[in-house]
């Protein structure tokens, strides 16, 4: 994967008046789906571990997303989004790197992340960046339709 670095990536926690903005990366990103409602997504990540969910800013301008969560076992990554003007300048990698780092401050010995089958981009992105495949089937159980 070719990268061209533009600059640092101002990374910073999420604060409520970031709600739209963030909602609007994900929306460019494809991250949305209909049985996800953004706006309960983020209030419960503000209200659990809101210090591991993350911006990145570029011109003063919110253009990346990273959920990271530690229940004291593994990591998980969530809604980590780059605006697709971004992708492949080194923004990604950076916001990553970033969480990677907070997660081994607290102890955290592996990350997980579920990315959907046909998404073949970011399957590619966490190759490039060390990330392998598991051997492992993903179950899921929904406990509150939104």
């Amino acid at each position: 994967m070719t990268e061209k670095k533009l600059t640092d990536l101002n990374i910073r926690t999420y604060e409520h008046v970031d709600m739209e903005d963030v909602i609007h990366v994900w929306e460019e990103c494809g991250l949305i789906r209909s049985w996800n409602n953004p706006r309960l997504d983020i209030q419960r990540k503000a209200n659990t571990q809101q210090d591991l969910f993350f911006v990145g800013e570029f011109s003063n301008k919110i253009i990346a997303t990273a959920m990271f969560g530690y229940e004291g076992h593994r990591g998980w990554l969530h809604y980590f989004a780059v605006l697709p003007q971004f992708q492949k300048s080194g923004f990604g990698k950076q916001l990553l790197e970033f969480g990677e780092l907070i997660l081994i401050d607290k102890g955290c010995p592996k990350l997980n992340l579920q990315i959907r089958a046909d998404n073949k981009e970011a399957i590619n992105f966490y190759k490039a960046v060390s990330y392998d495949q598991d051997k492992v089937i993903s179950f899921g159980k929904r406990l509150i339709e939104d």
